[in-house]
């Protein structure tokens, strides 16, 4: 199993081509032509389907393609195979969110899970298992715990714009997905961001403990949330049940 990073990998939003299934992933790696920075034939893509409105009605169908360059997959294989190790999976966070934030869904409700690292924040919204939607903000987990607090308040204020902003574009695309709450992932400072959040965004928001959805307690050290946090994705792509490259 392997994490691409965010700049090794490009997720892009397209229209769902009306093809046999066997054929879906081709048709649109042909669409994704004039989107990519590389040439088409550089590049290795696999789909994910974002599931259409009950009625089929509105919105179009709508999917998800992922596409990186073929010497960074290949890079990652023939480390993987000089090791003697086997790659069966190469995986992205967006998806590794995912798996965590389905275990937080209410019955008939979706979910808004927001979690920091190094290189920054992401933010997905999940129902029924299913990834609606996903972005990278570029705010890093260092930037909201700065020492400085005129910098730390400037950036918790970015950080507010930001979700305003995806919430209200995420209602107007699905509409028939109800997400009730925001939920933040495992972060130094989460108590003081959570706090922040509640009191500036009209969605409901708590704080994640991944001891309270997941059994942690073989691995000593995981209780802490600085530690959660290093982890987080890691936990999340380890819960993909799927087995393909």
């Amino acid at each position: 199993m392997l994490l691409l990073a965010p700049n090794e990998y490009q997720l892009m939003q397209a229209e769902a081509p009306n093809v046999p299934e066997a054929e879906i992933k081709s048709a649109v790696r042909w669409k994704l032509k004039d989107m990519l920075s590389y040439p088409l034939d550089q590049a290795t893509v696999d789909v994910v389907d974002i599931p259409a409105a009950p009625s089929g009605a509105g919105r179009g169908h709508y999917m998800y393609a992922v596409a990186a360059r073929n010497e960074v997959v290949k890079g990652y294989m023939d480390h993987f195979e000089s090791t003697g190790a086997k790659l069966e999976v190469i995986d992205i966070p967006e998806l590794a969110q995912r798996n965590i934030a389905t275990l937080l869904e209410e019955e008939g409700r979706g979910v808004a899970l927001l979690s920091f690292n190094d290189d920054g924040g992401l933010l997905t919204f999940t129902a029924g298992g299913e990834l609606y939607y996903a972005r990278q903000i570029e705010i890093n987990a260092a930037q909201l715990t700065a020492a400085d607090e005129e910098q730390r308040q400037h950036n918790f204020e970015r950080l507010v714009l930001e979700l305003q902003r995806s919430l209200d574009n995420f209602e107007r695309q699905f509409n028939y997905v109800t997400v009730n709450r925001l939920v933040i992932g495992p972060m130094a400072g989460q108590a003081v961001l959570e706090e922040y959040l509640r009191e500036n965004l009209y969605i409901q928001v708590a704080s994640l403990d991944l001891s309270e959805v997941m059994n942690l307690a073989a691995v000593e050290g995981l209780e802490d949330p600085v530690m959660q946090a290093q982890c987080f994705l890691a936990l999340g792509a380890a819960l993909r049940e799927e087995t393909t490259v």
